[in-house]
């Protein structure tokens, strides 16, 4: 679903939709298998449950696993829909998602945050 890009990002495509909530989601098992595979270090027990950090357009995003959402979809609150410029959702677009180290620098110090961030 993503593939090295640089030193801070995966790049990826994801059908991107609107929703009336605010958090950020994305297909739970989805979320979860990007956490085994990309974020953790493989040493102990690791929670699959931490927010994926990507960015669509300029936003920094909290993503959150969800149940009910499509395969390969990331949902987005109205609002930043709103400001990415897509029109007419679902919409494939490229996304990218940063690495374990930089996005948990970036949830550390509030660059990111659930919902929208910049």
């Amino acid at each position: 679903m993503f593939e090295d890009f640089s030193s801070g990002y995966y790049l990826g495509r994801l059908y991107v939709q609107p929703h009336d909530d605010e958090r950020v989601v994305m297909r739970r098992d989805q979320h979860e298998h990007i956490n085994r595979q990309l974020y953790t270090t493989g040493e102990g027990v690791e929670r699959l449950d931490n927010p994926l950090v990507m960015k669509v357009d300029q936003h920094h995003l909290a993503v959150e696993g969800a149940d009910d959402v499509p395969e390969r979809t990331l949902v987005l609150p109205r609002s930043v829909l709103d400001d990415t410029g897509i029109r007419n959702p679902p919409k494939l677009k490229e996304v990218l998602l940063a690495k374990a180290d930089r996005a948990a620098q970036m949830l550390r110090y509030q660059d990111c945050h659930p919902g929208v961030g910049t």
